[in-house]
């Protein structure tokens, strides 16, 4: 039957991860992100780079419909992306985060919980275990009753990791996960992703820092408003294409990071 639909002219599902079809942001009348497509895969750990402005947060922002797009269409694992939340974490940029709310380094990683926790939030003993153990992860446990407000930057990405470690998801999607952190916290996010990677997990993260992104990741999307390559970091990661991306600040950037 499945032959004959395609002989149809049927297209067989897309069931990775995360699809992203045409997609056309806009601020005004210049787009910032234009006619992207993309597939990120199962169990591969992908990094989003690009110059600045290059829309990198805007296209994560808008396949999670936190963003309106002007046009385009997002599927996860073959489905409409509304249909599928519960199998995707996101992790926001730490600048985007008021860090004066009153709330516990527990009570913020309970907020992963939310779907197993219902409309009544009544925490039982295995979901505070859940949420010792994601602290646990990502090296906090210490902290559980610390105020948000009151750790490091480092401190406080490490407890948004485990949120999202918190909720059981499939797909991992960060923002700038190493943005304004520390060495030892850099490391302990790399090592926590590799993990779920291991698990058959799926991340993809938006990441500024070109010299790393060989070692931490096995695919790339560079982008500059519009897709310039995405692939293996090796084959995305030219010279050619690095320059068609960046254009004259990646000679600075070389020279910089010498």
């Amino acid at each position: 039957m499945g032959i004959e639909l395609l002989r149809g002219g049927a297209e067989p599902p897309d069931l990775n991860p995360l699809t992203i079809r045409g997609l056309t942001v806009s601020y005004g009348e210049k787009p910032a992100v234009f006619s992207v497509d993309v597939s990120f895969r199962a169990g591969q750990m992908t990094a989003i780079i690009g110059p600045n402005g290059a829309g990198k947060s805007t296209l994560l922002k808008a396949a999670l419909g936190i963003l309106r797009p002007l046009s385009g269409r997002v599927t996860a694992y073959g489905r409409p992306l509304g249909e599928m939340r519960a199998r995707i974490a996101y992790v926001p940029q730490r600048a985007s985060v008021d860090w004066e709310f009153p709330a516990r380094v527990i009570d913020v990683v309970m907020m992963g919980l939310y779907r197993d926790l219902g409309l009544l939030g009544r925490v039982r003993p295995h979901h505070r275990a859940r949420a010792t153990e994601s602290l646990a992860r990502v090296g906090m446990e210490g902290f559980a009753a610390r105020q948000i407000g009151q750790l490091s930057g480092g401190q406080q990405q490490r407890v948004f990791l485990a949120r999202a470690l918190a909720q059981g998801a499939d797909l991992y999607l960060l923002d700038e996960p190493f943005a304004g952190v520390d060495a030892a916290t850099e490391r302990a996010i790399v090592d926590v992703l590799k993990g779920l990677k291991a698990e058959g997990k799926t991340v993809v993260a938006v990441h500024h820092d070109l010299t790393t992104a060989p070692e931490y990741f096995d695919r790339a999307l560079l982008l500059n408003t519009s897709v310039i390559a995405e692939g293996p970091v090796a084959e995305v990661m030219t010279d050619a294409n690095l320059r068609a991306a960046y254009g004259g600040r990646l000679g600075a950037m070389h020279a910089a990071a010498g």
